[in-house]
């Protein structure tokens, strides 16, 4: 008997440290993964759709880890409390947890007052309140749906019958049925959650509210067509500006029986580099290929500075005859920088690991003077950038002389010596940035979206999306909700 009860006792120590073992080996997997994320999200000059797909997985590996970890942990105390009660003692590990925020103080609160004593449990004597203690829970209260009625009352004169009645309210959509706050809701769904209408609809089911796609697709197509004018007004201001920057991405487009590529363009104004005091902007446009034909055309109006990557399409923009005005090109550092760190982290090339040092260093003074005025702008570069140039050119020819003109190095070196006109141009207008970024970063929500709804239906589709990201992007280049900006527009 004494050995049968030693032996349990030593299964459930066993069992206990396992699980200990356990909890502390997925803690260290989640401190790991977290460092890398960290660390993911401070890499700010490197491949962006490369670096969001990592980071993308490794977050929801985090997520499941931590999930692991949690019930690891609950595992172990369980099985603590098993083998205390047969009087073995085992320490449990305590995950660390994150450190808890402040719920945000701009929601509402509902205080639930729990009574206390009418007397002293001790004595029965009076009691007298001398403070309290309050712990808040974050709660979530399904959206609620309702029926507004707009009623027109009918009146008739005795003396002439005639009938008088107030006209009829003005509708986001001609016959609609929905209020603007509900196809503010479901256009940004679509366009900014990146949800296909046929899981709206499913969703809008489960919440007793029958909406087929069909509906759904109308009103989308309605408020594409009412809020057209807001989208002119907002590519007029950004062919207005001094410098916009420019950038494309693939979108796949449903053809009969399989999907072709089509393309959606950014063109983004964003003055607040160089302290300029006009709003930024983002215009959107689709066209079923990338033939130059078409920035050419979107761009028809437009001269001054633009910040892109090397597309052949642009070349003709930047001729000197061009009307109404030439295009001065301004070439994106972050792309040359790329193809040097490819090579860096792949093939540990040495002189591509110096080179995006070397490009680094430039991109750590443009952000220290971000914000700056352009003539502050261009005094920092003449001191501290333009040196580091003229070195980094004299370095990269004296590197590639020594290179096979096969080698892959010797490639990226080419990159950027044959731009090296339009990537120095910075140098000499402090309005200038050193990358496209501002470009790329706006057309995320197209990569993301991707993902998601997989191709548009169409090319009037392709169409109708450039106009809706045109409104939310904007919106939120201005740190404003695009749910509630596009609700008030439709109101």
């Amino acid at each position: 008997m004494i050995l049968e009860t030693r032996a349990a006792l030593l299964a459930a120590e066993a069992r206990a440290s396992a699980l200990e073992s356990e909890a502390k080996h997925r803690a260290l997997l989640i401190e790991r993964l977290k460092y890398t994320i960290a660390k993911l999200r401070h890499e700010r000059f490197g491949q962006s759709s490369e670096r969001a797909a990592i980071l993308e997985q490794l977050e929801l590996s985090l997520a499941d880890l931590e999930e692991d970890a949690a019930q690891a942990q609950a595992k172990a105390q369980i099985a603590a409390r098993a083998a205390a009660s047969e009087k073995v003692v085992v320490k449990v590990v305590e995950r660390r947890k994150p450190a808890r925020r402040p719920l945000p103080e701009h929601l509402p609160r509902e205080r639930i007052l729990y009574p206390g004593p009418a007397a002293c449990p001790c004595c029965g004597g009076a009691l007298h309140k001398i403070g309290e203690d309050v712990t808040e829970t974050l709660e979530l209260i399904p959206r609620q749906w309702k029926v507004i009625q707009h009623v027109r009352e009918k009146f008739s004169c005795r003396s002439c019958e005639s009938i008088t009645q107030p006209p009829a309210p003005s509708h986001p959509i001609e016959r609609g049925r929905a209020g603007p706050m509900l196809l503010a809701h479901v256009l940004f769904s679509k366009y900014c959650l990146h949800l296909p209408l046929n899981r709206q609809s499913a969703s809008y089911a489960h919440e007793g509210i029958e909406l087929s796609i069909s509906t759904l697709a109308d009103w989308v197509g309605a408020c594409a067509a009412t809020l057209m004018p807001m989208v002119l007004l907002i590519r007029a201001h950004v062919f207005a500006a001094e410098r916009i920057h420019a950038d494309d991405t693939t979108v796949p487009v449903l053809a009969a029986g399989k999907t072709r590529t089509g393309r959606l363009w950014t063109y983004v104004r964003d003055d607040h580099p160089f302290a300029g005091p006009d709003p930024p902007a983002a215009a959107f446009f689709y066209s079923s290929d990338r033939g130059g034909e078409h920035p050419q055309e979107h761009l028809a109006s437009y001269a001054g500075l633009m910040q892109a990557d090397a597309y052949a399409g642009f070349n003709k923009l930047y001729h000197a005859s061009r009307k109404p005005g030439p295009i001065i090109e301004a070439a994106c550092w972050a792309h040359a920088r790329r193809k040097f760190f490819d090579l860096a982290r792949l093939q540990k090339a040495p002189i591509a690991i110096e080179a995006v040092e070397r490009i680094d260093a430039l991109f750590a003074i443009e952000c220290e003077i971000n914000g700056l005025t352009p003539q502050e702008r261009l005094a920092v570069r003449a001191e501290r950038s333009r040196p580091l140039i003229v070195e980094l050119e004299a370095w990269l020819r004296e590197q590639r002389g020594k290179l096979s003109s096969k080698s892959d190095t010797a490639k990226a070196i080419n990159y950027s010596l044959k731009r090296w006109p339009a990537l120095t141009r910075f140098l000499d207008d402090g309005r200038l940035c050193m990358s496209n970024n501002a470009a790329e970063r706006t057309l995320r929500c197209v990569v993301v979206g991707r993902h998601n709804w997989t191709f548009a239906g169409s090319d009037e589709g392709g169409r109708r999306a450039a106009a809706m990201y045109t409104l939310i992007e904007t919106a939120k280049l201005n740190d404003i909700d695009p749910q509630a900006w596009l609700a008030d527009v439709l109101g």
